[in-house]
């Protein structure tokens, strides 16, 4: 009885996250402009308008480009910071470590006008970069986060048996550090790009007046006609926000497994 009353509550909690998304699938099937209930004609016509819609594209190479971006530039610092933090012992080193998860947890409105005071003050034009530049701040945290937590539960052993052996630190890190945390750094770098490519706030403050896929929703959304594509769009991001999450857990996973074998 018990194992049946989980389930339930399980399948509730199930049906309160993911019925407003199955909703929206629905709408965009809906023949209708508007959003009535019970739809009564079914039709994929807006898939094909919202394809052949040139300000959409742009949007999508936009956000492309600046979640490829923050990423990569997240994985070099990310990674850099939990070497530092977890292999070397210094002065103010908790408050670091501190600092460097601190801004995933800051309001993202207040890291966004932060960055546009910066960028006004320097008189920085708005440009990918900029976005780039604003969804690193919390990118960096992901995958710093997923990196020291790696090596926090690989042993630090198997890295001075390396040196002892004669290896240099470059070849310590590519042979013994790299592989304990590549799945890591994979899982991290798909948590990054799926949190750039979905974020709007600090990309309202840092990309002046660019459209990436968020903030072309929120732009459209407002105008009744566009609806149908907004739907349509909508379902396209959480099958494009799938899969790196889905891999992410996986790999988060395996490599604790694997972590725990060390």
């Amino acid at each position: 009885m018990r194992g049946f009353g989980l389930r339930v509550a399980t399948g509730a909690v199930l049906l309160f996250l993911y019925l407003p998304i199955g909703i929206i699938a629905l709408y965009a099937f809906n023949a209708d402009r508007g959003q009535s209930w019970p739809i009564t004609d079914w039709t994929t016509q807006w898939f094909g308008i919202a394809l052949d819609n040139p300000t959409l594209r742009n949007a999508l190479v936009l956000s492309l480009e600046a979640a490829s971006g923050s990423t990569i530039v997240a994985l070099v610092l990310g990674t850099l910071a939990a070497l530092v933090v977890h292999r070397f012992r210094f002065f103010g080193r908790e408050t670091v470590s501190l600092l460097l998860v601190l801004p995933i947890a800051l309001p993202g409105i207040v890291t966004g006008m932060a960055l546009n005071a910066t960028f006004n003050t320097f008189h920085v034009p708005f440009t990918v970069w900029t976005i780039v530049a604003g969804h690193a701040t919390f990118c960096v945290v992901t995958v710093y986060n997923n990196v020291i937590a790696r090596m926090r539960r690989s042993s630090r052993s198997i890295e001075e048996a390396s040196m002892d052996l004669g290896a240099t630190t470059a070849q310590t890190f590519r042979y013994v550090t790299f592989p304990v945390v590549r799945t890591a750094l994979v899982a991290g770098a798909l948590l990054a790009f799926a949190l750039s490519f979905d974020e709007v706030i600090v990309t309202t403050f840092t990309a002046g007046t660019q459209e990436t896929i968020p903030i072309w929703i929120l732009n459209n959304l407002r105008l009744p006609n566009q609806r149908p594509i907004v739907n349509v769009v909508a379902v396209f991001l959480v099958l494009l926000s799938l899969l790196p999450l889905y891999l992410a857990q996986r790999l988060t996973r395996d490599g604790s497994a694997a972590g725990g074998r060390v």
